[in-house]
């Protein structure tokens, strides 16, 4: 199995979801082995998307570097992680990448329409040794488990009822991410969106972007795309962060309450014990190759 790009540029304009600003975006092709990194053209300094350049997780994944960031990096991350590419260039002129509906849907769409393309060199996957998690005191939990398929397990509960406690099992594809990942939208509380917006944030957030909540339901008129929309979310947020591995996943994934702060913890985790982990080469380990075939050449037969 080969390494992958995309085949062709394509840009987009969208709405940062805290500044509220336009910001437009462009990706690009890059060669083998080259990974993926954000170009902030504003300031010309190339970010890599690697653990070591995070430097947020309160709100969402921040990277930066020479005190230039790129912010909300996980949804397209999600999208990107999600369909294979290795190498990518994203160059954008502000500080954030766009929200767009608030969902990895829209990335989908404009990663399918550039179109995938195979490298010469041969892809790498990371494959989990040895079990991996971080915990808290208050019962959170994000663990990374060795297996010989890609799955992701998330439980939330939130006193709500609205959304209460909520569970999902995400057995990697490509179109089982488009299909039951990729549409689930961010979520916010009303109350949380206006302490936001008084201290700078969240100005381009609206329920154009986001389910908003207030003590008792769901704000948005047209409702939830999914029941357990909320953690399938989590889902999505969680393979964006694990993008920071910097090499497609081979494992289990398994969060209780998890968050951008605890799976930044994990990436790092991991990578302190060589024993945790083994960077595996797809052109000679048969058995995680087909696994990889399979879920990618569904979407794309």
């Amino acid at each position: 199995m080969k390494q992958r790009t995309i085949a062709k540029s394509v840009e987009i304009v969208g709405i940062g979801l805290h500044k509220g600003v336009p910001v437009k975006m462009r990706l690009e092709p890059l060669d083998s082995d080259m990974g993926i990194v954000f170009y902030r053209s504003d300031a010309g300094v190339t970010i890599p998307v690697k653990r070591e350049f995070v430097v947020d997780t309160k709100m969402a994944t921040v990277i930066g570097k020479d005190d230039v960031v790129v912010s909300t990096i996980e949804h397209l991350l999600s999208a990107v992680y999600a369909y294979g590419i290795d190498n990518l260039r994203i160059i954008i002129d502000n500080d954030e990448v766009p929200v767009l509906d608030g969902s990895s849907s829209g990335y989908c769409m404009l990663i399918e329409e550039a179109g995938i393309k195979e490298l010469e060199k041969s892809k790498k996957a990371i494959k989990i040794k040895k079990e991996v998690e971080v915990t808290t005191p208050e019962g959170k939990r994000v663990c990374l488990k060795p297996s010989n398929r890609i799955v992701y397990d998330f439980k939330i509960k939130f006193d709500h009822p609205a959304i209460g406690e909520q569970d999902f099992h995400f057995d990697y594809s490509i179109e089982e991410y488009k299909e039951n990942i990729s549409r689930a939208r961010t979520f916010g509380f009303l109350h949380e969106v206006q302490y936001l917006r008084s201290i700078g944030l969240a100005q381009g957030g609206s329920m154009e972007n986001a389910i908003v909540l207030d003590q008792s339901k769901v704000l948005n008129p047209e409702g939830l795309r999914f029941d357990d929309e909320f953690v399938r979310h989590k889902i999505l947020d969680a393979v964006g962060d694990m993008a920071l591995l910097e090499y497609t996943l081979v494992g289990e994934y398994d969060a209780i309450a998890g968050s951008h702060h605890l799976n930044h913890l994990l990436t790092k985790k991991l990578y302190e014990d060589e024993s945790n982990y083994e960077i595996i080469d797809l052109e000679e380990a048969n058995s995680e190759a087909k696994v990889f075939e399979l879920a990618y050449s569904k979407v794309e037969a």
